[in-house]
Order: C-alpha cells, then structure tokens, then sequence
C-alpha cells in the first residue's frame, strides 16, 4: 500500500513543473530500489510501469550498486541476499534499455534462478519493449546454455510476445524437457496428461523434437527407459507423433541417423536410437541412407553397429544393396573386434557369393581384412570363405589376397600356404623383438598463475578439481596470492564465484568441495571451530584406505583454508613438481630455506604431504638430505631423515583363505583381503591424525569397501614415491569393483605405474584385479599400467601370473575379461610380456578338475602369443587337456598352444 500510495504522490508532484519532475525521477526510482532492497520481487513490475527510460537509468545505476552490496551478505544474511537478488533479477531486465544489457544482467551467474523462477515477473517487467527487442533477448538468453536452461520460460514468453520462434538451442531444449517432470515418472494424477498429451498440445514439439534428437549430449528424461518412466518415455511418445504427423518423419530420421553416426557415450546415443527402432524405417528410407548406415557399422558403439547391419543385410538379401556398398560395409565389419558382427557380416557376404558369384572380385579383398583379426576361429572363417570362391577372380585379386594372407595367425600358414601357395609370406625371418611404450618421462609442473585475474581463470576452468596436476597448481598460486594481496584476491573471489552457500554448515558438511573450501576461509564464510574440528579428524580404525587417502587431500585443504592469506602460509611446501605428484628434493629443500629465513614454521600437513611426494629415490637425494640438515630446522632435520629411510612407510596384502575365518560368510574376494601397514614411529609421532593410518594405526583386518568411491583421480599424486603402499591402498576398491558394476576404479594404477619404489604383491594384485575387471575401460587402464612397468623394467610377470592363477581358480576373475585384457597387451606387440603373465596364470586352472569354463579364450592369445615370440618348453597341465577327445575351443586351443610350444 505504502508504495503505491508513494507512486501517486510523485505522479502528481511531477506535474508542477520540470524542477519537480527531476525530484521526481529520484524519488520514483528511489520507491523502485526501496522495494528490490526489501526484497519485494511481486511489487517491481507494477512499480516500473510508471517509470520512462531517464528514471529507469536512475534506477538501475543504484541496482548495480545494490548487487555489489548483496554479495557481502551471503554468509550472515543469506535469506535475506537471496530475496533481494530475486528483486534485483526482475529490476535490472526492467531497467536495462538494451537487450544486450538484460540479457548479460539475467544470465548473471548471482542472479540466475533455478529453472525459470521468476520468469512470469521478469515478462511483465519487459512488457513494453518493441518485438524486436524482445526477439533479440530471447536469441541472447538461448545462445548461452547454462543460462538458457534456468531461463527456459523467459526465453519461451519473449518469443511469444515478439511473435517469432523459440530459439532451439540446447540449452533451451534442456529446460524444455526439464518441464516434462511435472507429476511422477512411473504414476501421475488424474489431471495431469500424459507425455504424448502434453507434447502434441505444446506447438514448440516439432521443432524441438528434432533438436533434441541431434543434441551432442542427450537431456536426462529423455535417456530414460520404458520400464523406468511408463509414463514419461519420450523415444514412445515420439514415434507416435511421427505416426500422427505431428512431426516431420523425414526430418526425425535425418536427426537421428546423423547423431548416431556421430557417435558418443551409450546413454546419449540411447535416445535417437530407441526413436529409430520405434519409428521402423521402410526398406525405401533405409536406401535412401546407405552411406550413414555404412558408417556407423565402421564406428558406432556396437549395438549400433549391430543395429544397422541388420538393416544393410535386408537391403543385400533383396538385392537392393550396391556392391560396392556391400563391399564397404564388409571391410568396416571385419576390421571390429565383436565377433558377433564378424561373423554375422561373414555368412552375409557367403549368401551373397552364392547367390552372384561374379560379385568374389570386389568382395573377397574386403573378406581378407579378416586375416587380422586377434581371433584365430574367424581367421579361419574368412579363409574358407575366400578358398570357396578364390576360383572366381583373376591374377591381380590373387595377389592382393595372397599379400593379406601374410597376416594370419601362424596356425593357419599351412591352410594358406595350400590355397595361395609358398609366396605368403610367413614372417619377417628375423629374431623376435618385443614391443613396449617409450617409457614415459614425469613433466614439469608449471608454475602458478601469475595474476590474480589468470588465477580465477584458471579456479573457474572446467575439470581443475579432477585434474590433480591443474588442481594442486591452482591451490598454490591461490595461497600464494591470497598471501602477496589478500584484499584484491577477495574481492575478485565475490565477483567471479557465487558464493552463497559457503557459509552455510550443511555445505562442507561431508567433503570440502575442492578448493571451495580454501576459497571458503579466505572470505572468512566458515567458523574457525568447524575447520578445527575437521583438522583433528582421524580415520577410525576399520576404515578403507582409500578413505585414508581421501582424508589426507581433504585435511590439507583444510588447513589451507585456516592460514590461507595469513604470513602463517607464504606458498605450499607439498606443491607437486612433476607431473606424477612426486617432488624433486633439492627443491624441497629450497622451500625450506625459504620458510626458515621468513621465520615460518611448515604447516604440519602442508609438511606431512610434501614428505610423502618427496622423491626418495632421485640421484641428488643424498645430496639433498645434507642440505636440508644443514638448515638446523625441525623440519629440515625431519626431511634429511626422511629422505636417508629406507621405507618410512610400507604396506603388506594378505588374503585369507576360505578356512582360516568361519565368520566370512561371504566369500568375494574383497571380504578376504587384509591391509596392513608397517608401524611407522616416526608417522605415529610426527604427523597429523589424518595421515597417522600410514603408520600402522589401522586395524589389519578384512574391510568391505562398500560405500560410494570418490576422488580416485587424486589417489597417486597423495603417494607418488610408494608404489607397493598406493597400490595397497587401492586393492580393496578393485577388489570391490573386479565383478563389474564400477567404473574408473582403475583410474589411479596410472600412477601406481609412474610412481617410485618397489614392486611387491601389492601392485601385482591391483595389476590381476584390473586385468579381469568387469569393465572394459578399467581393464584397458590396467593393460596401460602393466606395460608402462614393462618398459621401466619394473614389471614382475610371473608374480602378477601367480595372482591371477588363484582369482581365476576361484572366479573372482572372469577368463573372457582376462584373455580381452591380455589380447589387448599383445596387440601392442607385447607378446612375450603376456606370455610371461600367462605361463604362470595358467597352470593352476589346467590342472583343476573342473575346467574353467571359458579358459579356451585365454589359450587362444597365450597361444597367439608364443606362436609369435617363439617361446618354447612345458606348461603344467597342458598335456592331459590337450590329449582329450573332442572339438571344444577350449581343446581345440590346448592342442595349438602345445604345438607352439614344440611339443
């Protein structure tokens, strides 16, 4: 009431003359500001009604003012900010004259509202503006993503009031199906229609759709399956709008052939690709695209690949298929490793040839790109296939198939030799040289952001916090200017961060957010009594170690967070040198120095972390040792001695047997597995309670690791000079995870592979987990560490072979999971490298009374192997398998294996 009333009166004191109306402009604009500062968000579009462009210019020059102000209340005020910012939100697009500067102000990152809040307020606030004016906003809110998907109903009610179309941009698309959640996934009440309802009454759907099936990364209720939402399953509803004609079937096809040509992730490829099966193209609209469904059989996500195939094959058994197509087509199925499409594209290409026989010529020299393959049984296929119809092409085809013949598996050079003759080539003649990586070398980490600006650039950058390189450069240079000039660095923190809830409790309540929580004390947002409490935190007894491993990141940036702008904390001691976490000696030697003539004392697990990264091993440790005694400071006396240790920290694996603990009633793996870590005095005295499990403070008991994995990217760079010890740490995560289920549990046997120390059963144990772990990214990680070790010369073969031997005896480790990781290794040219692993692998499971069931795939590639590095002698076991009767793979491989071992 008290501001309406305000509005008349300055309305009617305006009209008394033009000194008047300047006072009037004030306090017109001032009653506008009063009410945003109150927070009063419903009043500020009747209020702007009354308002021209001079008062509205008045106006938003004390908003921005305001705005800057609201920032500083997020810690003590944040009820109140958070109204007042809502107030501001709709202001600032009333007050703004251009659409460029509304739509800059709405896409604010301490302003925008989540999903659309707001909106109905913001389009009465810009109610007068010229169409043109509102399409021109509109396009500028949909361009940005992240601002068009919580500006989706701006966005939408602008379009509408400018008469134009809605922007289709993938962020407006994400707030558009966003919408669609109304009511429950799985049941919905009675008022509320269902998706395909709703879809084919909002007249945005066609277009939209279609973007939607072409967006790189697919909208989350779209990927959702029909059994997760009955309801809500768009791919459903899509097609049934496609069969009504609500949708373009033209278009809809062209969208979703083109994205899943494209490629991606499986979830974001879900989409188009249930919207294709569902929609059931014609043989006509399948030719129409034949190039598309060539190349996704080249390089689409197997199921795709699968998917489009099958189509081609209609079009090939109908005769509506071009050779040459055909001929495509072939060559890109034989070149993947699913043996599914192998041999599916295998009898496809014999109906064909049977059917024209004139076609072998262009056909064949495709069937050829087979004799490469990892498997030796479609080798055999593809070169029964070509002897079938070899008689039907000319001298020239000949040579080319004899020359491809050149790469097929030893155990088919007599069959070939027969069908081409001796001109097939059968090797090189030279002696067997094994192939590994160049061993990689460790890179310099560069040195901190050198301004304040480059430093928020960089705090603000995409993945920093996964990046444990990018993330411990920009934790320094954040100490190190917080230190130089506290003030500039804060008040850059306010404007580039939203910072709200930072000083809230619930916010760091179960990990510290990264570096937000440095960021956090350097605003002074948390209690010094929450940090301290965090700093005394110890991990109980029982804990997983990579818990362990977690606290130990989580307690330096807490510590961070009490001294960061303080002479207490110039630069960090623990900063990383190299690449890998490790930290060159004589420059921690130096930093030492540094903090000794400053008058410094090292914070304890700023100090604790940098001895853990300090590279023990390095050639001028020694020298390093004396001159970090020679600084005759605690910590120098601390790092000399550290440095001189011959193990300051170890670890030991053990696994229980089945009968050695009754009350094991589960008997994975990961309930067997025992850690122990050496008592350390020195780490029980000297450390702080988070890093004090090192020493030996935990129980050496069996653990399930059974709760959620998170921040293994920053597990190795924690002890980048202990191998054996961070590769103990990690066995239980893998063992948790070797079943399948997890992902990215073998992200850190990277570092296990590029750290310092000793190679013990540990690290063959993490090398064994991952070799059969249950997803094919982890297993190929594993591949890559095991050969990294190879080629430092650090790699203990037949110890990770003897690991194996017992995971595969008591199926913790799958045979099919084990020989895709070993083929993989060999491809490389490793042969003898997983021969050596296998020969100790495999004697255990030949010699047991029960064959494993699909062994045969592992005798495959040792098979592969020593046919190609020419190993020789005897396997365990081997013989009484091999003798057997029948024609098992796994038989069938015994007898080729002990062939090639001159047997």
């Amino acid at each position: 009431m008290g501001s309406a009333m305000g509005t008349e009166k300055v309305v009617g004191t305006a009209a008394n003359g033009e000194g008047a109306e300047v006072g009037g402009v004030a306090v017109r604009s001032g009653t506008l500001v009063e009410a945003v500062r109150g927070g009063h968000a419903k009043d500020v579009p009747a209020l702007l009604e009354g308002l021209g462009e001079a008062e509205r210019k008045t106006a938003l020059a004390e908003l921005k003012v305001l705005r800057a102000e609201v920032r500083g209340w997020e810690s003590k005020r944040p009820r109140e900010a958070a109204a007042v910012r809502r107030a501001l939100y709709v202001a600032g697009a009333g007050c703004h004259p251009g659409a460029a500067g509304a739509a800059t102000w709405l896409g604010g990152r301490d302003l925008l509202p989540w999903r659309s809040e707001g909106a109905h307020l913001v389009l009465r606030a810009v109610a007068g503006r010229a169409p043109e004016w509102l399409a021109d906003m509109a396009a500028r809110l949909a361009a940005r993503p992240s601002v068009a998907e919580h500006s989706h109903r701006v966005i939408r009610g602008l379009a509408e009031r400018a008469g134009c179309a809605v922007p289709a941009t993938d962020g407006y698309v994400l707030g558009w199906a966003w919408e669609f959640r109304a009511g429950s996934r799985w049941r919905r009440s009675a008022d509320t229609p269902a998706l395909l309802g709703r879809l084919r009454q909002d007249p945005q759907t066609p277009v939209l759709v279609v973007h939607a099936l072409s967006m790189a990364e697919s909208p989350d209720e779209l990927t959702w399956t029909l059994t997760e939402a009955p309801q809500a399953h768009w791919p459903s509803a899509v097609a049934a709008l496609v069969g009504e004609g609500v949708v373009d079937r033209s278009e809809v096809l062209d969208a979703a052939v083109s994205r899943l040509l494209r490629g991606g992730r499986p979830r974001d490829l879900r989409f188009p690709m249930d919207v294709l099966r569902l929609v059931e193209p014609t043989a006509a609209e399948f030719r129409e695209r034949v190039p598309d469904l060539v190349g996704m059989v080249a390089d689409a996500p197997s199921p795709i690949a699968g998917y489009a195939q099958e189509a081609l094959a209609g079009l090939a058994e109908e005769g509506a298929l071009p050779a040459g197509a055909l001929a495509e087509m072939t060559a890109a199925a034989l070149f993947r490793t699913e043996k599914k499409l192998v041999r599916a594209q295998l009898a496809l290409v014999g109906k064909v040839l049977a059917r024209e026989p004139d076609a072998a010529a262009g056909l064949l020299p495709a069937v050829a790109e087979v004799f490469g393959n990892e498997d030796t049984e479609l080798q055999g296929r593809g070169l029964k296939l070509v002897g079938r119809h070899l008689s039907a092409v000319d001298d020239s085809v000949r040579r080319e198939l004899t020359d491809q013949a050149g790469l097929l598996s030893p155990v088919h050079r007599r069959e070939a030799v027969e069908l081409f003759g001796a001109s097939v080539e059968g090797g090189t003649g030279l002696p067997y040289e094994e192939i590994l990586p160049p061993v990689p070398a460790p890179l310099p980490v560069g040195p901190p952001a050198s301004t304040v600006e480059e430093l928020v650039e960089e705090l603000l950058a995409k993945g920093v916090s996964e990046d444990p390189v990018r993330f411990e450069r920009a934790l320094d240079g954040l100490v190190r200017h917080a230190h130089r000039d506290r003030e500039a660095l804060t008040s850059a923190v306010r404007e580039a961060f939203a910072t709200t809830e930072w000083g809230e409790p619930y916010h760091f309540a179960y990990d510290s957010h990264g570096v937000h929580s440095v960021l956090a004390g350097l605003l002074g947002t948390v209690d010094r009594s929450w940090i301290d409490a965090r700093l005394a935190r110890e991990p109980e007894a029982t804990a997983c170690p990579h818990e362990g491993l977690t606290g130990i990141r989580e307690t330096r940036l807490w510590e961070a967070a009490a001294l960061v702008g303080t002479d207490a904390l110039p630069f960090l001691l623990a900063s990383p040198t190299l690449s890998t976490g490790g930290i060159d000696p004589a420059t921690l030697v130096e930093r030492l120095r540094a903090y000794r003539d400053a008058g410094v004392e090292p914070a304890p697990a700023d100090l604790a972390q940098a001895l853990l990264r300090v590279l023990r091993g390095d050639p001028g440790a020694g020298r390093a040792a004396e001159e970090a005694w020679a600084l005759d400071t605690p910590a120098g006396l601390r790092l000399a001695a550290w440095l001189r240790a011959d193990a300051p920290v170890a670890a030991d694996v053990r696994v229980l047997a089945r009968e050695e603990d009754r009350s094991l009633m589960r008997w994975h793996v990961v309930h067997r597995l025992v850690v122990e870590f050496a008592d350390s005095a020195v780490v029980g005295a000297e450390f702080p309670p988070a890093f004090r499990w090192l020493g030996g403070a935990s129980e050496a008991a069996p653990r399930s690791c059974s709760h959620w994995i998170t921040g293994g990217e920053h597990w190795a760079s924690v002890l980048p000079a202990d191998r054996e010890v961070l590769a103990a740490c990690l066995v239980p995560s893998l063992a948790r995870s070797v079943g399948g289920g997890t992902r990215d549990s073998a992200e850190p046997l990277t570092g296990v592979a590029e750290a310092e120390g000793r190679m013990g059963r540990a690290v063959a144990l993490a090398l064994a987990l991952g070799l059969g772990h249950g997803d094919a990214d982890d297993r190929l990680r594993a591949v890559d560490a095991l050969l990294v070790l190879a080629s430092r010369g650090d790699l203990d073969a037949r110890r990770v072979g003897e690991e194996l031997a017992w995971l595969l005896a008591e199926g913790s480790v799958k045979p099919n999971r084990l020989a895709d990781a070993a083929r993989t290794a060999a491809a490389t040219g490793a042969y003898g490298t997983v021969w050596a692993v296998l020969a100790a692998a495999l004697p255990e499971a030949l010699g047991a009374g029960q064959p494993v069931r699909g062994l045969g795939e592992v005798l495959a590639v040792a098979a592969d192997c020593v046919e190609r590095c020419g190993a020789r002698g005897e396997l365990p076991g081997l013989d009484g398998l091999a003798s057997a009767k029948g024609s098992t793979q796994l038989v069938v491989q015994a007898r080729r294996l002990r062939e090639a071992l001159g047997r």
